[in-house]
């Protein structure tokens, strides 16, 4: 079933802002990486309000104590209801399947829904229950990873992950990682949104799993990551993120953008 919740007003997206300067001034190093994870579509007139709040959320970073990484994660099974989102993909559906699975969602997959560190899901549009979820999830001991800064050879994109203190913790996981658009916009010609601009953050336009934690040893890990064609791989984003399977908890997360 797909539950299509009504939309709130765009306006509700933007209240929360009283922590931002605070989260500015925060240094990076003692804020909690916090994974969140909006799966959306272009047809769903639901997600806009959804996609705007993920946006906020990844902009403004408005909690002091997490550092909060975006993944828009576009779903394929609105492309037969008069639009095909270009970024759709049957991958990101079945991500999605697997979390209400091990989740219990009653309502079985929906967009928009937002999972917060792979443990708490909800209607993406709901502002409140955002806030209390990432600031629960900023409070949690993470494996500290960190990611080599990317180097683009034409469509590749490649990097190595670390991780600190990992024999002492000896953690159990697969690592992932995700090549990002930090935005995207579309013009829409049909379905529920046909005639209206959308407005995308932290689109994936690639995940793989990439290893295990055991893999990284005392030694980072490599990998690369493939730009689409119609991607300029100079703009993006990597995000490198360690989760139980299932998928589970997220266990530690980092991203890097391809620039310098």
């Amino acid at each position: 079933m797909h539950l299509r919740p009504c939309a709130s007003a765009l306006s509700a997206v933007f209240t929360i802002a009283s922590c931002v300067c605070a989260a500015q001034a925060q240094s990076q190093a003692n804020r909690t990486p916090v994974l969140v994870e909006l799966f959306t579509s272009e047809g769903c007139s639901s997600c806009p309000p959804a996609d705007a709040l993920l946006a906020k959320l990844d902009h403004d970073q408005p909690f002091p104590n997490a550092e909060i990484i975006v993944l828009g994660e576009h779903v394929d099974y609105w492309d037969g209801q008069g639009w095909h989102d270009r970024f759709s993909s049957s991958q990101y559906t079945d991500r999605q399947k697997d979390y209400c699975a091990r989740l219990q969602a009653k309502e079985g997959a929906y967009t928009p829904q937002m999972i917060v560190d792979g443990t708490d899901q909800f209607v993406g549009n709901d502002v409140s229950h955002a806030q209390q979820a990432i600031q629960h999830a900023a409070q949690s001991s993470k494996l500290k990873l960190t990611l080599s800064q990317p180097a683009v050879d034409g469509r590749k994109i490649s990097a190595s992950v670390s991780a600190t203190a990992l024999e002492a913790t000896k953690p159990q996981g697969d690592l992932f990682a995700a090549l990002v658009d930090p935005t995207d916009v579309t013009d829409v010609r049909g379905g529920e949104n046909g005639g209206h601009r959308l407005q995308h953050a932290g689109v994936v336009r690639s995940l793989q799993r990439i290893g295990s934690l055991k893999q990284l040893g005392s030694a980072p890990l490599s990998f690369s990551l493939k730009a689409p064609a119609d991607a300029k791989p100079e703009t993006m984003r990597v995000v490198v993120f360690a989760q139980q399977s299932g998928p589970g908890a997220v266990l530690g997360a980092v991203s890097a953008s391809v620039a310098p």
